[in-house]
Formats: structure tokens, C-alpha cells, sequence
């Protein structure tokens, strides 16, 4: 995401030994520990369960739609039974979250919307990919 201009340059930087993104991980970390030392674990569960399944239902929704208008893309992994296997993620996915109380749901709002605000005004002008896209499309 850096590498694209998403997040500042500063993150992109590989460690030289062990050539991962260690700069983000210690961030990360950092506040990660940060939060849960400050939030009541289960409000800080509850924040990681609906965004990593909110996260799971778009990638299997994704699946799908790869599939069908990039036939052709090359893939590293095959999802198997597609689309049956993806629409059982999403169906299970959503039941569970289901199963989360209001007050996850507005949080996740509140940190959606403030990731959104995040993108649209820093990451998007400064994306890679995004000036690519324009160019071509002059």
C-alpha cells in the first residue's frame, strides 16, 4: 500500500535482513498493545471480529466476481467450487455478525468512516495506480 503511494513511503521500507515490512509491524504492534491495555478486551474482540469478517465477506464477494469478469487472470491459489464455497463464507460471515451487539456495529462505522476519510483525502490523489489510470484515460 505504500509502494502505491497509500501510505506514506516511509512504511514501504523492507528490513534488510529479513525483507518484510518491519517499520508497519513495530507501529502496529505498538498500538495494538496500546489499545488493548487501555480497552476492555472484550470491546477490542468485538472490533477485530467484525472487521475481520467484514474483510472475509468482500474477498469471497470478490471471488465471485473475479471469476467472472477475470476469467482469464492468473491465479496463484484456485477457490474450489466457486461459487458455492465463497457464498457459504459470506452466508456464515454474516450470520456472525449477526451475533455482534450494536456497539460493535457503530464502532466499525465510526472507524470505517474515519479509514474512508483517510483514503479519499490523502491515499487516493497519491496513488500509484490511481494517476496511472487517469493518464490513460486523458
Amino acid at each position: 500500500m505504500s509502494r502505491d503511494g497509500l501510505l506514506p513511503a516511509w512504511f514501504s521500507h523492507a528490513h534488510p535482513r529479513f525483507h518484510t515490512p518491519h517499520r508497519p509491524t513495530l507501529v502496529i504492534g505498538a498500538l495494538t498493545a496500546i489499545v488493548a491495555g487501555l480497552y476492555p478486551i472484550r470491546e477490542v474482540a468485538e472490533l477485530v471480529n467484525i472487521g475481520t469478517l467484514s474483510a472475509f465477506v468482500v474477498i469471497c464477494i470478490s471471488i465471485i466476481v473475479m471469476r467472472r469478469t477475470r476469467p482469464d487472470a492468473q491465479r496463484s491459489f484456485r477457490t474450489p467450487l466457486v461459487p458455492f464455497v465463497p457464498l457459504v463464507g459470506v452466508g456464515f460471515s454474516l450470520w456472525l455478525l449477526s451475533k455482534l451487539p450494536p456497539a460493535a456495529w457503530e464502532r466499525f462505522v465510526i472507524w470505517m468512516t474515519i479509514g474512508l476519510i483517510f483514503y479519499f483525502s490523502y491515499g487516493r490523489e497519491r496513488s500509484k495506480l490511481a494517476r496511472a489510470a487517469r493518464a490513460s484515460a486523458e
